[in-house]
């Protein structure tokens, strides 16, 4: 076909900004649907806040509340997240081909005001008028392709920014009901009379200990130093090695002996977490101290077994008193801080989520787990799952 110089330039622009083969448009998001997923898991867990008022455990009842709606949080923080950094991706494609299509308008333009079009319309020959509209029937599947993708980026980030929406009014309307929770439920501990004992007092040497101590290590170690009698473990705890839950929902901050800005160590694990974020036990246990120490805040330091300590610090309330037994999933105590009021709490919550981070968790809890006067490596010991993060 003897097509004039410029027009076969302008066909070569269609064909080199277009490409022939098709795809498929990418599906709605899935961290969107996990998103919507967490959404209704919140949803549930405040709806059952009347049930948990009037059961007999109202301690064991409660806490399932909080932690399920902790629990919905986590998930929604990192489907809304993901979501976040889905749209990022998007919308950058969606520049990018944007540009493109924009070149590829303007050749198509400049074909169809050029004076040589009208060989496609008027052409010398069968053979060529063929040819010619072969041509096009190869762009115009390239365009309809590219037309399919961008509709459905388009529609993913219509469903992401309705998904933060939604969020937003849904967790302004459940933040009074968990924080009602948590009020019920400090009450429900301090009332509840049936927690086993294995010794009423605090031991005088650790009245003693606790006096002199320099620093939360050598408080820790001077515990796991005093004798007591605990009678044999309940289960086995170090088959327990590597599948305990945190003990907090939140991001790892930093890791067993990681250093600081500041250029410390501490050979525990650091957690950020939400305000006011509930502390359970991973395992039955005893509480061997509890209480304010030193600059650590409330500091709960609780025996799983004998010669096992497990340390916790930083926080606010610390629920039981030293000899109580406690169940695994018992409550320790809630993290401090407070959230932003109702009617900002949902948009700040999805603001902090799409930035990632530990936005949104100013709080620290320490993480410290002893064998006798050694320290053990957390992550050897407990599991890191979707509710509990490293900090990216």
């Amino acid at each position: 076909m003897n097509l004039p110089r410029s027009y076969r330039a302008l066909l070569a622009a269609l064909l080199l900004a277009v490409p022939v083969t098709t795809y498929a448009a990418q599906p709605a998001a899935q961290s969107a649907s996990d998103a919507q997923a967490a959404a209704a898991e919140l949803r549930a867990a405040i709806g059952k806040l009347s049930t948990a008022v009037t059961a007999d455990d109202q301690v064991t009842a409660l806490t399932e509340v909080i932690r399920g709606y902790e629990n919905g949080l986590s998930a929604l923080r990192t489907g809304l997240r993901e979501a976040a950094a889905r749209e990022t991706e998007l919308r950058a494609r969606f520049e990018a081909q944007h540009d493109r299509l924009s070149r590829v308008l303007g050749a198509m333009t400049a074909l169809r005001e050029a004076p040589e079009t009208q060989l496609l319309l008027h052409p010398g020959g069968a053979v060529d008028t063929a040819r010619s509209a072969m041509v096009l029937g190869a762009v115009a599947p390239g365009l309809r392709a590219e037309a399919e993708a961008l509709q459905g980026d388009l529609d993913e980030i219509a469903i992401v920014r309705a998904l933060e929406l939604s969020a937003a009014d849904m967790l302004g309307e459940g933040l009074a009901a968990v924080q009602e929770a948590r009020r019920l439920l400090a009450s429900a501990v301090t009332d509840r009379s049936t927690m086993p004992v294995r010794y009423a007092e605090n031991p005088e040497e650790l009245q003693k200990l606790e006096a002199s101590a320099q620093s939360l290590e050598d408080f820790a170690a001077g515990v796991a130093a005093i004798e007591t009698d605990v009678g044999a473990p309940v289960e086995d705890f170090e088959a327990a090695a590597g599948s305990l839950p945190l003990p907090v929902t939140g991001s790892l901050l930093r890791s067993y002996d990681q250093a600081d800005a500041a250029g410390v160590r501490r050979p525990g694990w650091i957690l950020s977490t939400a305000p006011a974020a509930l502390v359970t036990a991973p395992w039955p246990a005893t509480i061997r101290f509890r209480g304010p120490l030193l600059d650590y805040g409330n500091v709960m330091i609780v025996e799983p077994q004998r010669g096992y300590l497990l340390v916790l610090a930083g926080l606010d309330q610390v629920f039981g008193e030293v000899g109580d037994v406690i169940a695994a999933g018992e409550p320790l105590g809630l993290m401090g801080g407070s959230e932003a009021p109702a009617q900002e709490f949902g948009a700040q919550f999805v603001a902090d989520a799409t930035a990632g981070g530990g936005a949104g968790q100013p709080e620290t809890l320490y993480v410290e787990l002893r064998k006798g006067k050694e320290t053990l490596d957390p992550a050897d010991w407990f599991v890191l799952n979707p509710i509990v993060e490293p900090e990216q």
